[in-house]
This record gives C-alpha cells, structure tokens and sequence, in this order.
C-alpha cells in the first residue's frame, strides 16, 4: 500500500494494518521498552506475548474461535488498557473506546451503537461490566488484576504471520464517538486505510526512533491518542503514560519522565501557568511538542519556547472525521519569524500534500476565507448512522456547489465540510473557529445541543442554551443559561454529570426570566454572550 502525492514526487510506503506498525518494531527492536504505565515496564517483545495471548483469548481460548468484529476496550490507564487495544487488533476486530469515568449509560449507548460483540476490561471499568454485558450480550474479557498477564497455560499456536492473513486495508481499525446535537453520540468509523496513511506521515515528519519517549496524556475515547501510541510503536519508543495525579503537574511529569515528545492541548499551557509552574528553561530535554485539538495562541506558544528552549513545536488540526489531523505548522526556530495573524493564534499550515482542500465561501464558491472542505485518503466514509452524513459533505468542483441530503450514495469525490472557518494569510490556513454551535473545552469536541438536551429533561426548566464564553484567562468555559423556575446548581450540574463527561459539565448555570430575541425572533445568542461576559460570571470559579 502506498500513499500517493501530488506532483509526481515519490509515494511514502504504508503499512496495511494498525497493528503492523508494533508487529514491526517487535521484529526489529524487540528488547527495546514499548511501555511504561502504572508502575509497569513491558519490552516490545512482552507487550507482543500479552497481547497475542489476550488475543487468543478473545479468539475463544484456543485461536480458532470465532473472532469479534468490533471489541469495546472499556479499560483506564492501563496495562490492560493497552493489551486489550492491541488484542483487539490483532483478532481482525476494530477498536471501540470506552472510558470508565463516563456514565454507564454513555459507555452503554456507544457499546450498543457501535455493535460490540465483545468487551474487554480492567479493574477500573470491571464494575460497569456486568451492566453492559447484561444488556448487550457480548462476550467479556475480563483483564483485572494479573489477568492481562500471558498464562503459561494458554495454547501459543497461533504464529505472528498470522496476524496479517486476509488483511483488509478497508476494515475498520477503530470507531471513535463525537458528541452529538440530537442527544446521542456520533459514531465516526476509521479504517486501517484512513489509519496508516496518516500513522505513515506522522513517522516521517517526526524523525523518532528506539529512545524517543512519547507522553500518553489523552484518554483512548481521544482519538490524539492514537497519534502518541503508534507513532511510538511504529519507531521503537517508548510510550509513557501519566496518572491521574500526574496530569495535574504536567511539566513535573514531563521531566520526571525524560519525555522527548508530547501531544498536548493548549488549554494545559495556560493550566500550568495558572499554577506558576512553567518557568523559563524548566521543560529542557523535550525534542518535541504537538499542539492540536483546540487553538493554540501565539502567546501560548511563546510561553512554551520559554519552557522548552530545545523543543520544535507543531500546531495541528484535523476532526476525527478525517483521521486525527490533516494539516499542520511547524513554528520557525527563530521566534522572531513566527508569522502574525488576524486573531492571534498559529497558524494550521497547509493540508496534508496527498490530501485535497478545498475553502467555500458564503457563495459556495472557492475562497480564501470560509468553510474548510477536505477528501483523500484519510477521511472517513461516513457516519455509523447515515442519518448523520447528510449535510456533512457536499460536492464542488470550485464553482457549483452542492449540499449532500442523502438520497445518493456517499462517494470519495465528496468533500467532507469540517464545519472550521479558515482564512488563507500569508500562504497559510488560520483557524478563525467553529461556524455551528460546536466547541472545544480542554481539547474535548463538544455539541452543545447535547448539554442542553440533558438539562431539559429538568422539569422546571422551559428553555435552556450553552453557550461558550472566554474567561479572563482566555479559556473557553460553558455557562448554561436557562428560563422557568430556578434550580440550585449543584443539582443542574448533578444532572449533567450522571448523564455526561465532566468535561461537558457547565461551569456556570444562569437564570433568566426571559431570553433576548433579535427582530427576527431568534434567541439572540450575541447578546447572551456579552451579557455573561459583562457579568464576569465564569472567572475561575469551581464547577458547582
């Protein structure tokens, strides 16, 4: 499989499937550390046996057994976590993340949507278990305790070669779920296709190899995760992943650590300056730092050269709709060349060379400033639900546009609307925000319809908006405003939580005995957000 470019220059090789990248590296480094969570060190050569045997496993004991064709991995910062991630793969079966930290009927309704036939687990998700497997039926691998540990008993029949039998590039690798604005989460589907090409392009832009020590800061439901687990694997790293506690001291983590790269969201720039632990020169063995999931300012990054004198730093950008990220910036070693721009934040670079984009303007005619458009290799093929896709792509050729309904079929000469204004400065894309009423908190996709669906379930509630405003600190915080009887706060933010993320938990609930309409008879939802800005409603106080 190759990933052709553009302009006749010579194609970068890709691997067919997910898990090549670490049946690779334990061909080539198999005494090298692929591994280090909770205390735990796993060689690659022994992340491969525990894997294979999990695999075994899930294969019905002996590996001849019928294999799953989606497995949920309901496991949390893990070695199970990740035995159970690579076992899935390695029985032909695609990934589905779930996080025992969400509800049981979040991680319910995503096993359910995506079609699991098997669930694997470790101590921290064995108690929403026996729920999901009750009202789902599938099969369960429980890997608590030792249990993700090889048994000297279990049959090894099963050889590495076949790993890759009747490999399909087109299979699915993994179904990551986005919020949703009807109330139910979006089931987005990768292939091994859409996987390696961008994996493939990751390696080669970041020249790692055996001793680069990548941080695993992402949950696995974050699909940024991917990125710091198979770029590593695929190299001869190491992937190191923090706990909990250690997340709260990210740069002590960072040291502590030797880690040499990191994916990071911005918000944990302006987190560890909050707490006056980013000082100049404190970050001096990281290579390098990547950016993405939300804004990245120029002033962010400033302070994260200061912090980190030796590292590169990348801004990238993508929806898990086309694969992780498909553009990216490399901010120039001499700070005094970082480009200036219309809103303050780095640029997105320039798509991916053997991707197409494409801007559509208000007119549905090719601009520099308006919608970005992407097809190729790494987008995705559509919705688990294709009730989903419609409106989501749309055909153009530059001049004629028209808006995807559904009532044909989905093809690759579809452009996927990111739904992300851009605007071409200086030769570079730069992200001016969302143009629905999708945010980002904390790196974290979010539907604000699907906030606001929960808190109407309220009774006393008549109309209930979120809406994001931007703190003191510049951080993207949600306020929920809301008409019909008052509520205490704590008990909305109680509501929310049994139902959602805490991250998707508002930080600030507002009564209102009415909103304010525009002439038209709209909400007016400009005039909501300058009022809770005025108010200074959420400048660092706690979450009820």
């Amino acid at each position: 499989m190759t990933l052709g470019r553009p302009g006749g220059t010579t194609p970068v090789e890709v691997l067919t499937l997910l898990s090549d990248f670490v049946v690779d590296s334990v061909r080539k480094y198999p005494d090298c550390t692929a591994l280090e969570v909770a205390g735990v060190r796993l060689t690659y050569r022994e992340l491969w046996d525990c894997a294979h045997a999990a695999a075994i496993r899930l294969r019905g004991g002996d590996g001849a057994g019928d294999a799953p064709r989606r497995v949920a991995v309901l496991a949390h910062r893990s070695p199970a976590a990740y035995v159970g991630y690579l076992a899935a793969l390695l029985t032909g079966a695609a990934v589905v993340p779930l996080n025992p930290e969400y509800p049981l009927s979040r991680n319910l309704a995503i096993a359910k949507a995506a079609g699991t036939d098997a669930v694997v687990t470790d101590d921290a998700g064995s108690s929403q278990l026996a729920a999901i497997a009750a009202q789902t039926g599938v099969r369960c691998l429980d890997l608590s305790g030792q249990a993700w540990r090889p048994d000297p008993a279990t049959p090894t029949a099963w050889r590495d070669e076949d790993v890759t039998a009747g490999a399909d590039p087109d299979a699915l690798a993994y179904i990551m779920f986005t919020s949703g604005s009807t109330g139910a989460p979006k089931g987005v589907p990768i292939t091994h296709r859409n996987i390696c090409a961008f994996i493939s392009h990751q390696i080669a832009r970041y020249e790692v190899g055996p001793g680069s020590r990548w941080a695993q800061n992402g949950e696995l439901t974050f699909d940024a995760s991917v990125t710091a687990m198979f770029v590593a694997w695929g190299t001869g790293g190491t992937l190191v992943v923090p706990r909990h506690r250690e997340l709260l001291a990210p740069v002590r983590f960072l040291n502590d650590n030797a880690i040499t790269h990191c994916v990071l969201v911005p918000s944990v720039v302006s987190f560890a300056q909050r707490l006056r632990a980013l000082p100049e020169g404190s970050l001096p063995d990281l290579r390098c730092t990547v950016f993405g999931a939300e804004q990245l300012t120029l002033s962010q990054a400033r302070a994260w050269r200061a912090a980190a004198p030796h590292s590169r730093i990348e801004n990238a950008y993508g929806p898990t709709e086309l694969t992780v990220c498909c553009s990216a910036y490399w901010l120039p070693e001499d700070e005094a060349q970082w480009p200036p721009t219309s809103n303050g934040s780095v640029p997105i670079g320039t798509v991916y060379p053997y991707l197409e984009s494409l801007v559509l303007g208000d007119d549905g005619r090719a601009a520099d400033d308006g919608e970005l458009c992407v097809r190729g290799v790494q987008r995705f093929s559509g919705y688990l639900d294709p009730a989903d896709n419609v409106s989501r792509f749309v055909s153009s050729d530059g001049e004629r546009t028209s808006v995807y309904d559904g009532s044909g079929p989905l093809t690759e000469r579809h452009w996927y609307r990111t739904g992300d204004r851009v605007r071409r400065e200086q030769s570079r894309l730069v992200c001016l925000g969302r143009l629905d009423h999708q945010v980002k908190v904390s790196g974290h996709r979010i539907e604000l319809g699907e906030i606001e669906a929960v808190l109407g379930r309220h009774p006393t509630i008549a109309d209930v908006l979120v809406l994001p405003v931007t703190a003191t600190d510049n951080e993207v915080d949600l306020v929920a405003v809301y008409t019909g009887t008052e509520v205490a706060a704590q008990d909305l933010a109680a509501l929310v939580r049994d139902a959602l993320p805490s991250y998707m938990v508002p930080r600030t609930f507002r009564w209102l005995s009415r909103f304010p309409y525009t002439q038209n008879g709209k909400v007016d939802r400009r005039a909501l957000t300058d009022l809770l800005t005025t108010e200074a409603l959420v400048t660092g106080e706690d979450r009820p």
